[in-house]
């Protein structure tokens, strides 16, 4: 969080704390909300890194299977700085980041470095600091950012202090139990280590810097406080395998549950900005429901699993397509579920076994323009269904 501004109260950022608007419709995996920021991005499909040493830093990952905090905090922390954001003449805000490239590249969060979820238009800071483990200080430039996945691309000249990248992971390997360690500066106090384990993944979680749900983020019982967002999560091989993001607190401390944005989601959108200086994510325009099988068999669906539609938005490429909704709730089991939508069971090929699935597929494997199929069970049947892809809008 930056540290020169409130904590809201429950789903507080790391880093920047400005309104947290963003309702999720149901378990509508972020496809259509409510809050408004305005952003400009290119309709461009993603695209890949020109510049391969960006991306892939000297560091190798820590030798043995052990968790040891100490030796990930000794051989880690100098590739951990602290981010000083400037906005006119407000008291510097502050958070996290790490380097990633001896280039001179430093992932952090968007919300560190920009105005974003705090109005109607999204800005970046007048300007950036960044300060090393040794307290020295060199200015930044900001590349770019990413309000969907709340992910913020700084780069410092090289020769301005010596650089010490650090290994990204893979965050689809990750699983529950396994240890992690956040290194950040919590409330101004920089190179702070804290230790837990990863609580839970594929989370879907509010976005605080767009009105679409941020799909497989990380939950970890490692202490995440003001100050921390925009840090890295390592490993016990000393690997980032996400960005400390946010906390559900009622207290807005540690006392909460804490999210990291998955790095390979960071890494998608790190890609991008290097080689455009923007971000670019397909856009379908539908909301989703989970389908079980306890809600399969009392609404009489022949598919136990899949996505079904509860709302298409009008004008969308779903509409377009001729893809349909719901046509009325009933309340079972606790929840209050659609009735009469199209289920979607394949993307593009790819199997769909529920909302997120959706969007992991669209945002990880489609881009804006592009034509693929969507399967769905349609009154029992089986349809292909083809669409183009649109560019998602900033606002729904």
């Amino acid at each position: 969080m930056r540290s020169s501004r409130p904590l809201a109260a429950v789903a507080v950022a790391c880093a920047l704390l400005g309104a947290l608007a963003a309702l999720a419709l149901g378990k509508a995996t972020g496809w259509v909300g409510g809050k408004t920021t305005v952003t400009v991005f290119r309709a461009s499909p993603v695209l890949q890194a020109t510049e391969p040493a960006a991306v892939g830093p000297a560091a190798k990952p820590l030798a043995g299977n052990g968790f040891d905090p100490r030796r990930i905090y000794a051989h880690r922390s100098p590739g951990v700085v602290t981010i000083y954001a400037q906005y006119g003449s407000d008291p510097p805000a502050q958070g996290s980041g790490f380097v990633i490239s001896d280039k001179g590249y430093i992932l952090t969060n968007s919300h560190v470095i920009t105005s974003a979820g705090e109005g109607s238009s999204t800005h970046g800071a007048d300007s950036v600091y960044v300060e090393f483990q040794d307290l020295d200080r060199t200015s930044a430039k900001i590349v770019g950012w990413d309000i969907f996945d709340d992910v913020g691309l700084l780069k410092v000249e090289p020769a301005a202090h010596p650089l010490t990248p650090v290994p990204l992971g893979d965050s689809a390997a990750v699983a529950v139990g396994e240890p992690v360690a956040a290194i950040g500066s919590p409330f101004g106090n920089e190179n702070s280590l804290g230790v837990g384990v990863v609580s839970a993944t594929h989370r879907s979680i509010d976005s605080l810097t767009s009105s679409y749900a941020l799909v497989d983020a990380i939950q970890t019982d490692a202490p995440i406080n003001h100050g921390n967002s925009g840090g890295p999560l390592f490993d016990a091989r000393g690997r980032v395998i996400g960005i400390n993001a946010q906390i559900d607190s009622s207290t807005g401390t540690a006392r909460g549950v804490g999210f990291a944005v998955p790095i390979n989601s960071a890494r998608r959108s790190m890609e991008q900005l290097i080689a455009t200086g923007s971000v670019s994510y397909a856009f379908i325009g539908v909301t989703t429901e989970d389908l079980t099988p306890s809600l399969a068999r009392r609404f009489g669906y022949t598919v136990d699993r899949g996505a079904v539609i509860a709302r298409v938005q009008p004008g969308s490429p779903a509409a377009n397509a001729g893809l349909r909704g719901g046509d009325g709730r009933e309340f079972f089991l606790g929840t209050n579920f659609v009735k009469g939508g199209d289920v979607i069971v394949a993307i593009g090929g790819k199997p769909v076994s529920g909302s997120e699935d959706v969007v992991r597929i669209v945002t990880e494997f489609l881009s804006p323009g592009e034509r693929t199929r969507i399967t769905v069970v349609r009154h029992g049947a089986r349809v292909q269904v083809p669409i183009r892809l649109s560019k998602r809008p900033t606002e729904p």
